[in-house]
């Protein structure tokens, strides 16, 4: 009997245009990523709505904050290495309804001390979510669109936090603040039957974990429908041995999870920072709740439209300087933040450019990490690399309350707030002097 035919399963993959079916798993994926959005940019535009009603201060608001945060920290560190362990789909699909059904509850809190613990309830189901999506995506696309395919999907989240804000506008004065988190909790519910019916598992996953040929076969048919794949043996996956969080640390990978760790604590700490305060620090510049929160979304249109032409340079130029790149400008237009508020135009112009380099880096440094690790440990880098960066969430989010407990100036304010974007710049600088300057849509590390 001749051996099998072997096939490594990301040529199949790269050998073909984008599929619908590809374009499916992308949608569904960007779906879940803009709920999480949604649900996680809520509570920043409530917060001046629950000002209003329990009488809470900033620093009261504080915990708040960091409480979804710190959930969103713990889900990242639990389920990534579970989605390496049991899989993309099923990791994806009970995050998304765990954080659903929390949602709905936090919207039912009496008082502020329930809201914290609801909010760190849901954070949990978030943080799971999130990293799921963006290692499901990135094994179904070809190499050479990787990064600007996965920058297209997870601009679901900036969207998301956009359409908190858009919805915030309108269903807190009508509703109050209950109505904004009853609709976060109902989309992802509603998101449920359809990832259970039409979203597959990773083929990469898949011959990882030994499934059958025809298995994986069928998957990939949907991909490529005219590749002969009867009777084949799938390569192109690398096993390796120990847990998928020692292997972050191995082959050479080591340097570059810090690096990679580095980038994420520090975007994630400005960016958060800005979208959980924004609203409350310019109403205090004296705009009604209503303006503040539709400027506050300028935050995440930008992270949108960044996010789309970073992906873009990414897969054309070395994404390390790109990525640098972003993060200067959105240094320079924090610090632009705190002398605009005079000037609604200026100010509106400023959030829209920081927006653009922080969302939109965030995206990309995402996209890089997904490409950094083998499948064996993917879900996990992606996952962990957010939940440090969640530690930086947690504190940007707690920052702005003391920074406001102070009395500063916004000048010195956002002033401070940009010096972690500057550092992040410099992190992306090392990790690609670390590594060389590869194209993004190479894996650093080759399977």
């Amino acid at each position: 009997m001749p051996s099998p035919r072997s096939v490594d399963i990301q040529e199949i993959i790269d050998s073909q245009p984008v599929s619908r079916f590809q374009g499916l798993v992308i949608a569904l994926c960007f779906l879940v990523v803009a709920i999480d959005g949604f649900d996680t940019a809520a509570i920043g535009f409530i917060a001046p709505a629950l000002r209003a009603e329990w009488g809470v201060t900033p620093a009261q608001l504080a915990p708040l904050f960091a409480a979804g945060l710190f959930g969103l920290m713990v889900g990242a560190f639990v389920f990534g290495p579970l989605a390496d362990k049991a899989g993309r789909k099923p990791v994806l699909i009970a995050t998304t309804a765990f954080f659903g059904a929390a949602t709905i509850a936090s919207a039912f809190a009496p008082n502020i001390e329930w809201l914290v613990a609801l909010r760190f309830v849901t954070g949990i189901g978030l943080g799971g979510a999130m990293p799921a999506a963006i290692t499901l995506t990135a094994e179904f696309c070809p190499e050479r669109r990787r990064s600007s395919l996965v920058t297209l999907m997870f601009c679901g989240f900036t969207i998301g936090s956009a359409a908190a804000g858009l919805a915030a506008s309108h269903i807190v004065g009508a509703f109050g603040w209950h109505g904004l988190l009853v609709l976060g909790g109902v989309l992802p519910l509603l998101l449920v039957p359809a990832l259970l019916v039409l979203l597959p598992e990773s083929p990469r996953y898949l011959a990882l974990r030994d499934a059958p040929a025809d298995r994986i076969a069928a998957v990939l048919r949907r991909v490529a429908p005219a590749a002969p794949l009867e009777g084949v043996r799938f390569t192109g996956v690398r096993k390796a041995k120990g847990s998928p969080m020692l292997q972050l640390f191995q082959g050479g990978l080591a340097t570059g999870t810090l690096l990679i760790w580095t980038t994420f604590f520090m975007s994630l700490l400005v960016f958060y920072l800005l979208s959980s305060w924004l609203p409350t620090l310019i109403t205090t510049a004296g705009f009604s709740l209503k303006h503040a929160s539709l400027m506050a979304a300028t935050l995440a249109t930008g992270g949108t439209i960044g996010a789309v032409v970073i992906g873009r340079l990414m897969d054309r130029f070395d994404p390390h300087r790109v990525l640098a790149g972003a993060y200067l400008l959105a240094g320079g237009f924090v610090v632009l933040l705190g002398g605009a508020t005079a000037q609604p135009w200026l100010l509106v112009f400023a959030i829209f450019g920081a927006g653009f380099g922080v969302a939109g880096a965030q995206v990309g440094v995402n996209a890089l990490a997904a490409a950094y690790y083998p499948t064996a440990s993917r879900a996990t880098g992606v996952s962990w690399a957010n939940a440090v960066g969640r530690t930086g969430s947690v504190l940007g989010s707690m920052v702005g309350g003391v920074l406001l407990s102070l009395g500063w100036d916004l000048s010195t304010v956002f002033t401070v707030a940009a010096v972690p974007a500057f550092l992040a710049a410099l992190a992306m600088l090392a990790k690609g002097f670390v590594r060389g300057p590869l194209p993004a849509a190479v894996p650093v590390a080759a399977e």
